[in-house]
């Protein structure tokens, strides 16, 4: 039988983890990052993938860099088969890539060679894809440009944020995975060089990504509000306190102002001009305080219409 080394950590992967145990492969190994503290009590978590794995009574690992050499061995003695990724978290070495008989894969959250990177799911959104989808890959020293192997297209709906599509994206990709593994174990799989001149990334989110430029059209503000909800959530300034936007939406105004003026407080929205729109804030959390509904925040004298959010 086939020995695998599955090596994922957020929610994403644990579907595709426990698919792997229901359908009868023999996953020797679950290799995850290390217990982090968690909020703002710091409680030390466990990854999803590890409460996983404990579930289903299979063997766990924590490394803390897969480049030390001492925890690269670990994983190396385990002499996998296969190893399979899904979000691990950690570039994998070369040794570790070329160990395996069957080679290492990767369940990527993305159209390759669309968004190569760290955070595929955020960006499709941010930029307003209208689809995304699963690939799953042969590893290589260079992220994610290893050969594909299969894809499948999942649809952005317009309501859909970051926490919608990875759920579906995860979803999609087990079924992707349960589908082509059959043929990888065989050595019957298609092999597809990436076509480098398509090639986009998506890096991890930087702080800059998360603040609100409300010199941009109300849609592309939208756009970035799910494509950062729930984490790690878009952001502006009033009063020169961060204020957290959890959620919008596009709506008309009879009324227009300059960039980040607050046009008119509606019953359940605070309406902001845009560089080209009006945005309404349904949802927020003013700094140190609690999310909330807009029509709660509004219960208190906060906000007015003439003020600015910078």
């Amino acid at each position: 039988m086939t020995k695998i080394v599955f090596m994922g950590t957020p929610a994403f992967s644990a579907p595709i983890l426990r698919m792997l145990v229901e359908e009868g492969y023999e996953v020797i190994s679950v290799v995850t990052q290390p217990d982090r503290p968690v909020g703002r009590k710091k409680v030390l978590t466990q990854t999803p993938v590890k409460e996983e794995a404990i579930r289903l009574g299979l063997p766990v690992y924590q490394p803390e860099k897969l480049k030390n050499p001492e925890e690269l061995q670990v994983v190396l003695d385990m002499e996998p088969d296969l190893v399979i990724t899904a979000a691990f978290g950690q570039i994998l070495p070369t040794a570790l890539l070329e160990a395996p008989k069957l080679g290492a894969i990767n369940v990527h959250a993305s159209l390759l060679p669309a968004y190569r990177g760290g955070a595929p799911i955020h960006q499709a959104i941010i930029d307003g894809q209208k689809e995304t989808g699963v690939t799953i890959m042969y590893m290589v020293d260079r992220l994610d440009a290893g050969d594909i192997i299969s894809q499948t297209a999942v649809p952005i709906g317009k309501q859909d944020h970051t926490g919608t599509m990875f759920d579906k994206l995860s979803a999609a990709g087990t079924e992707l995975l349960k589908a082509t593994l059959p043929s990888i174990i065989a050595g019957t799989n298609e092999r597809i060089s990436q076509n480098e001149e398509q090639v986009t990334y998506a890096r991890n989110i930087s702080r800059e990504q998360e603040r609100i430029d409300w010199s941009k059209p109300a849609l592309a503000i939208y756009n970035q509000v799910r494509g950062l909800h729930p984490w790690p959530v878009a952001y502006t300034a009033y009063n020169e306190a961060n204020v957290k936007i959890w959620w919008a939406e596009e709506r008309s105004s009879g009324k227009t102002g300059k960039p980040g003026e607050v046009l008119e407080l509606a019953d359940d929205a605070i309406l902001v001009q845009t560089g080209d729109g009006v945005l309404a804030i349904t949802e927020l959390q003013p700094a140190g305080k609690k999310r909330m509904a807009a029509k709660d925040y509004l219960k208190g004298p906060k906000i007015q219409a003439g003020d600015y959010f910078q």
